[in-house]
Parts: structure tokens; C-alpha cells; sequence
């Protein structure tokens, strides 16, 4: 524990006051590899040498510590009933890359005071350094879902090429478009780049008629590939154990792509800490 702590409280040794990236990574259709893709995702953006944080938000089915092969003692559930510290919750995968785990049920949300508010901003000042914070929403549309969309700074939504799938991205997109003028897709299990291009194309063209002002951009595919299948069943991170394996290789050039479209000045007038947006969501409920 003192070493969980220690690794904690130097993940910041830095003068700059620089803001964190929420990035929400979320799809219309449970089933199409969200959470493995967002596991490996978080990897690979701390491989090209960013601090990152994964926050476990899908209300439900919270498993991301299943795919880092990590054990979960406590969760944001504890800390929110005052039986925890963020710091006692925090699973540190490597030095700079941090699991945030949430809670398998809607309970989460019913904890709130403002005494709780000002408490976790206080306690999560050594996220404050943090780079980007991925967001492993629930599938579907709803409430939960619709509030981390909303409130983070850029969304992905991940489909794969399956007709239903593809018409709940297409509806989860139309949804986040009323809070989001940019939006990021991921093709997921395409056979190549043909397939991966004609799905996109499709959606930015049904979503081009119908939805105004909306800025839809493809950020890379994934192959799909039984390689991904055997690390998600086996407790493992492709990225890391087959770093030269297409899937790695696409899962690169996909950070690479995001970190690129996501440079930007960090001198912002809101407060872009963990613990405020931790605030905020639950504010929501």
C-alpha cells in the first residue's frame, strides 16, 4: 500500500498547471469490443510517453480490471459512501497510467452531498497532471451514458459492421450532436480499410443530411483479428504482449492520430481537474 502511495503522489512533480482530456469512448451496442478497445487505447497513449487515466464509468458491467488482470478491492462507490480515499481506489497499472474503477450498479449515483463535492476535489489534486482521462462508457443511450457524453471533452463512438450496430452508432451520434459539434468514430472488426471507409462514409452521409453543423471524423479502424479475441479472454493487453502485431500497429497509429487531432493550447478558463468532473456528473443525478 505505502508503494501504491508513493507511485500516487509523484504520478504530479510538475509546475505546469496543464488541463486534463476527458475523452468519452462509448457505442450504441454492447458487444462490440468498447471496453478492450479502450483498455488497449490507454496503453498504448502511455507507451508514447502521455499520463493517463482510465475511469471504468460502464454503470453495470464496470470490468475493465478483468481486462488489465488487475484486482479491484474498493471503487468509486466507497468513496462516495466515505468508506475510501481516491487514493485507496486507485489501481496504478504502470507508473503514469492509472485504472479508475466505478461500480457495477446504478447505486453510484445516489451519494452525493456537497460536503462529498468538495471532499473529492480536494482528495484527487494528484490526478491534477494527468493528460487525458479515457472514459469506458455503458453501451446504449441512456441517462448515465447521455452525462458523460455531455460533460467530457471529446466523445469516440465505436461500431463495428453490423447493421444494428451500426444503426445505434448512427443514433448515438445523433443524440451527442445536440452537446458536441465534433464527433470521432472507430471501426471495429472490419475486414479492411474498404469496409472500414464504406461503414464511416455511410454514417457521415445519412448523418450529413439529418443532422446540422456536425463535424464527423474517422480516427482508424481496428481488423478484426482472433489475436484480440485471446487477450480479452485471457486477461491480457494486445498492445503490450504482441506490440508487433497489425492490431498493435493499427491501435499506434490510431493514439498517434487522436493525440495529433487533440493538441491544442491548454490555457483554458474552466477548471479541468478529475475531481470537478467527477462533480459535475453527479451533479446531474
Amino acid at each position: 500500500m505505502k508503494n501504491q502511495a508513493a507511485a500516487l503522489e509523484s504520478l504530479v512533480q510538475n509546475d505546469k498547471k496543464l488541463a486534463t482530456r476527458f475523452i468519452a469512448i462509448t457505442s450504441g451496442k454492447g458487444g462490440v469490443g468498447k471496453s478492450t478497445f479502450c483498455a488497449n487505447l490507454a496503453y498504448k497513449l502511455w507507451q508514447l510517453g502521455f499520463k493517463i487515466g482510465i475511469f471504468d464509468a460502464d454503470i453495470g458491467l464496470a470490468n475493465l480490471d478483468i481486462i488489465f488482470g488487475v484486482r479491484c478491492e474498493k471503487n468509486l462507490l466507497h468513496v462516495l459512501k466515505n468508506q475510501a480515499s481516491l487514493k485507496d481506489i486507485i489501481v496504478p497499472i504502470e507508473h503514469g497510467l492509472y485504472l479508475i474503477p466505478g461500480d457495477s450498479g446504478s447505486d453510484i449515483f445516489r451519494y452525493k452531498s456537497e460536503f462529498m463535492f468538495e471532499s473529492l476535489v480536494e482528495d484527487s489534486k494528484f490526478l491534477d497532471g494527468l493528460d487525458f482521462v479515457l472514459i469506458d462508457t455503458g453501451a446504449g443511450i441512456g441517462e448515465y451514458t447521455q452525462t458523460f457524453l455531455k460533460n467530457s471533452d471529446d466523445v469516440i463512438v465505436l461500431t463495428i459492421p453490423d447493421p444494428a450496430a451500426i444503426t445505434d452508432a448512427y443514433a448515438t451520434i445523433k443524440l451527442t450532436s445536440n452537446f458536441k459539434d465534433r464527433i470521432f468514430m472507430l471501426i471495429n472488426m472490419a475486414k479492411n480499410n474498404a469496409e472500414a471507409s464504406m461503414i464511416f462514409d455511410k454514417i457521415q452521409k445519412i448523418a450529413g443530411m439529418n443532422i446540422q453543423n456536425i463535424n464527423l471524423e474517422l480516427i482508424g479502424k481496428i481488423t478484426k483479428n482472433t489475436l484480440i479475441n485471446y487477450y480479452s479472454k485471457n486477461r491480457g493487453i494486445f498492445v503490450k504482449e504482441e506490440p508487433n502485431s497489425d492490431s498493435a500497429m493499427e491501435l499506434e497509429e490510431i493514439a498517434r492520430t487522436l493525440a495529433k487531432k487533440l493538441e491544442r493550447n491548454v490555457l483554458v478558463k474552466e477548471d479541468k481537474r478529475f475531481g470537478k468532473f467527477i462533480k459535475k456528473i453527479l451533479g446531474h443525478f
